[in-house]
Formats: C-alpha cells, sequence, structure tokens
C-alpha cells in the first residue's frame, strides 16, 4: 500500500500510514483512486448500514431513529442504550437475549458514569448492541430462531449476505467473525463505495428505486448521533455535509456517501483509528466537496485535524499525503 498520510512533529517526518483510498462520482464510476481499491478487504462496521438494509427487506420495522441505531457503532450514551433496549422489548426480548460481549462505553464520558455508578460491562452498552437488537427482532418478525442468530448459516445472515452481495456488485470473498460475534463479510474499497452510494441514492443493486434503501439512508440522514455519538467525528461530518451518509468501522475504515451519488471509501493497513477522519476529509476536499456552499467547510476540515503533542503542547500532525 502507499502512503498516504505522514506523521509530522517539529516539522520532522517521523513515520507514515500506507492505505487505499477510493472516490466514486455521481454515475458509479471511479473518479480516482490510491492504492489497490479491487481486492477484498474487511470493512468491520462500515458493513452495517448494508446489514441494516438486509433487515429491512427480510421485514425489520422500527422507527426510523432506532434504524439509524440499528446502524451504529455507538457511544453508549444513555439514548443509545436506551434504544437498544426499547428494540429488543418491542419484539418481545430482553437484554438477556443479546450476543453481544459485554463491554464499557466507547463515550469517555458515559463509561466514566457507569463506572461511578457502580456498573461494570454489559452486551447493551458494548458499540453494537444496537444492530444486534435489530438482528433478533428481525428474527422474531419472522420466525427464526434467536438463539443462533450470529451464526453465518442463520437464516437471517444468509439474508443479509444476499442484500450485501447485491448492493456491493460483488461476490462475498471471505466471511470472518467481527468483534461483535456477527457474520463480517468481505468486498473492495470500490465494492464498499458502491454500495454507500446505493443507498445514498435510494436504489437497489440493479439501480432501481428501493423505499428500503432510502429509508435506510434517511435514518441516518436525520439521526446522526444515533449512528455513532453526540461526541463523535462522524456525527460532525454527516452534520456538515447536507444529505450525506456514512459509517466509521474498525480497523481505520471509513465509507461516505453524498446526496449525488458521489462516494468514498478507506482504509489503512495499520488500522489507526487517528488517521481515519484526517483520509476522509482530505478525499472530500479532493473531489471538490468543500467547494459546494451548503457544506460547512470548515467543520469538514476540522474533523480531519489531528494535533500530536509533545509537553501537552500541540507540535505536530498528521496529515494526507495523496
Amino acid at each position: 500500500m502507499p502512503a498516504v498520510a505522514e506523521i509530522v512533529r517539529s516539522g520532522f517526518v517521523e513515520g507514515h500510514h500506507y492505505g487505499s483510498i477510493v472516490a466514486l462520482d455521481s454515475a458509479g464510476g471511479v473518479e480516482w483512486a490510491v492504492g489497490d481499491v479491487a481486492a477484498p478487504v474487511l470493512p468491520r462496521s462500515c458493513n452495517k448500514p448494508v446489514q441494516a438494509l438486509g433487515m429491512v427487506r427480510a421485514g425489520l420495522d422500527l422507527p426510523d431513529r432506532l434504524l439509524a441505531l440499528a446502524c451504529a457503532s455507538h457511544s453508549g450514551e444513555d439514548f443509545h442504550v436506551e434504544g437498544a433496549r426499547e428494540i429488543l422489548a418491542g419484539a418481545g426480548l430482553d437484554e438477556s437475549a443479546l450476543q453481544t460481549p459485554p463491554d464499557y462505553p466507547l463515550d469517555d464520558a458515559a463509561r466514566e458514569a457507569v463506572v461511578r455508578a457502580g456498573g461494570g460491562k454489559a452486551p447493551v452498552l458494548m458499540n453494537c448492541s444496537g444492530k444486534h437488537a435489530a438482528m433478533l427482532a428481525t428474527c422474531v418478525a419472522n420466525g427464526w430462531d434467536t438463539a443462533t442468530y450470529r451464526q453465518p448459516d442463520h437464516p437471517l445472515q444468509l439474508a443479509i449476505a444476499d442484500t450485501f452481495a447485491s448492493m456491493t456488485g460483488e461476490p462475498v470473498a471471505a466471511v470472518a467473525v467481527d468483534g461483535c460475534g456477527a457474520p463480517l463479510l468481505s468486498t473492495s474499497l470500490t465494492g464498499l463505495a458502491r454500495a454507500f452510494r446505493r443507498l445514498a441514492l435510494g436504489l437497489d443493486g440493479q439501480d432501481r428505486p428501493d423505499p428500503a434503501a432510502a429509508r435506510v439512508a434517511g435514518a441516518i440522514r436525520e439521526f446522526p448521533a444515533y449512528v455513532s455519538g453526540s461526541r463523535r467525528d462522524e456525527r460532525e461530518l454527516l452534520t456538515a455535509i447536507p444529505g450525506a451518509i456514512g459509517k466509521a468501522g474498525a480497523e481505520s475504515c471509513y465509507a461516505v456517501a453524498l446526496p449525488d451519488g458521489r462516494s468514498f471509501a478507506l482504509k489503512t493497513d495499520d488500522g489507526a483509528a487517528r488517521v481515519r477522519p484526517v483520509l476522509m476529509a482530505a478525499a472530500l476536499e479532493r473531489s471538490g466537496v468543500l467547494d459546494d456552499p451548503a457544506v460547512d467547510a470548515e467543520a469538514v476540515r476540522r474533523t480531519g485535524r489531528f494535533a500530536l503533542l509533545g509537553g501537552g503542547e500541540p507540535v505536530g500532525e498528521i496529515r494526507a499525503s495523496f
């Protein structure tokens, strides 16, 4: 992979991040790319909006804020946790049905609040609990077994895989186990960007109008804090670009699509979370997105700033180099 970012301390380039980035135009063609964007990758939680689409097509029916939570790697703030519980209760289930590993909230303040209250790790606090609650609700809606919902050959996961392959336009080359224990499907960065383009435009895998895709995209647009958190860079980015949808994932994966169909996907080889928003902000600027008067360009640039500290003061930065 080529170097896509420089680590600059006191004017000295002390290291690099290596990765790949693809930008699709509004028609779905590759506008530009850096690195290998055709090889399969594991997009981690970037897959969640497409997984949610598979669930909606299989009969999941949630209010938009809870559908946004089904797409989330949430921060574990109170409204996230209560939302996951609401999805479960609507399906006649409780937290004991969740098969997410027990965890603390991602958000520092939320985690500290749990500890101060004498609480500990819990499945509902894990960042994927919204997705898992939605998976369970989909199973209940179809009369499918809820005890085995994470298994790759479960009807739920087969339905999701079918939607995923259709939306990315690629066969699934590998099925791994994600950090939450659910199946993790591979695709190329180009396939991931293609799927987000279709979601943003409300299209199916054949580029035909799809109300289910439009509904998932609409939920993300209306409730970006449910997809991430009130203090997350993803929420700030989506708020700064009217009509955008996006999702970050572990191992420095990120996908964003605009309402006109332009879409972006990236991944770094080292998986460093710190460089992910730096690269996305730079990719959006390279494609001229920040020139749109409706876009809060400074807010987008702000999500892409990462200061290196020395003695507690900024002495450098991580900057895109593509």
